[in-house]
Formats: structure tokens, sequence, C-alpha cells
């Protein structure tokens, strides 16, 4: 089975997950391949219970409810992987634009996993756009000790951070309010990435979705942009 077929594959068993899970699937599934990475891009996907609840500024009741289901999901989807296409997934990230009704799913392999030969990890403006992620971050929090970055394809950017949180940051964890801090990170990052003109000036796109997820434990933060190249 070739990477396309993998793709192919991958999109329908999440969206049956995914609606048997909540009772409705995304409308669109993108599966974006580049070894060690997986990414799984969802449009439009939102329940009728969840748009009611949306409408009244519930956002954290809606996220509080899929971080449950997740927690369900996300090994079952890790088992899928591994037995699809032999990737043993250590990592997994996950986030929601939901006034776009859009949302992602990241999975890295095990640390020593091989890179795709093929991958994007040199592009315009890498340098530019790892500058100002780090000026961000040491906005909010520290600067990262350090970033990583490659085009998965030509709408996919995916940009790793390591050694971001500061000691605040890392006490909050340990009293267990990870909740908390990570739906603060996550609305000051947003809220400083997207939209943001300079980084479409650097890259020389549009950016459609901005997605932030971290790993507490690992110290470690994902960034996904999902981009529409100027032509």
């Amino acid at each position: 089975m070739n990477e396309n077929q993998f793709q192919t594959e991958i999109a329908s068993h999440i969206g049956k997950m995914l609606r048997e899970a909540f009772g409705k699937g995304p409308q669109a599934i993108y599966v974006s391949m580049d070894r060690p990475f997986v990414v799984v891009y969802l449009r439009n996907f939102l329940t009728p219970t969840e748009k009611i609840l949306l409408k009244q500024g519930q956002i954290r009741t809606i996220q509080h409810t899929r971080d449950i289901v997740m927690r369900s999901l996300i090994p079952e989807i890790k088992a899928y992987l591994l037995l699809l296409t032999g990737m043993n997934i250590l990592e997994f990230y996950y986030d929601w634009e939901l006034h776009n009704h859009s949302g992602i799913f990241i999975g890295r392999q095990f640390e020593n996993a091989p890179l795709a030969s093929g991958s994007q990890e040199y592009y315009a403006g890498k340098e530019e756009l790892h500058h100002e992620i780090s000026c961000m971050s040491h906005r909010i929090q520290k600067r990262p000790d350090q970033i990583y970055s490659r085009m998965i394809n030509k709408r996919t950017l995916l940009v790793i951070r390591t050694g971001v949180l500061i000691d605040l940051s890392k006490e909050l964890i340990r009293l267990r309010d990870e909740e908390h801090l990570k739906q603060a990170l996550n609305r000051l990052e947003k809220s400083y990435l997207q939209d943001n003109k300079y980084v479409e000036q650097i890259l020389h796109t549009k950016s459609v979705d901005v997605f932030v997820d971290w790993d507490f434990v690992r110290d470690k933060s994902v960034i996904v942009f999902i981009l529409n190249p100027i032509t």
C-alpha cells in the first residue's frame, strides 16, 4: 500500500471514529504523511449541540467535553496507525479552531525514526519565521531552547518548539492545573499568530488556520499553520 492509499484509509477510519464518538463527523478530512509525522486536518466539524454552546460563548464546555472524548480516542488512533502503516506514534497532539469548525491531529513516531527523504525542511522565510516565533515565545513565556520546522506539504507548515516553559508554568503543572494553563497559552499564542500579517509576508501566503498544542511532560509545543499559497 502506498502513501496515498494510507492517507485515504486513515481519513476514512478517523472519520468513522469521530462519527461514532460525537454523533457527527467532519465534512472533510485531509491526511498528510511525511514520516515521522502524520497530520490530520478536519474541516466543518461541529455537532448541533456544540453549535448552540458556541453561540452562547460556552467554548470551555466544548473543549472540556472534547478533551474527555479524545482521551479515549487517542490510544485507538495510535493502535490503528501502527497496524496500518507501522508508525509507532510516541507523541500525539490535537487542537481545535471552533469558530472555523476545524481541527488538527498530529502524530510523531518514536524519536529515532528516520526522516522522509523528500521532506521540505528548508523553505523560503524559515529563519525569519523562527525569529518571529522565538519573539512570541519570549513575550509570553521564554525563548525556546530549540525550534524545528518543516513544510509537510505546500499547505501545511509544522513548527516544533522545545524548552519553552517558565518556572511558574512548571509549578502550575505540578499543582495539576494543566487545563487552565493550556487554555491561557492557547489563547495568548493564537491571538499573536492568527491574522499575523508579518508571518504571512514571510511565507508569502495567507494563513487559513493556526493550531497550537503542548506536551508539558516533554516541555514541547507544536504549531501548525494551514496555508493558502498566494499564486
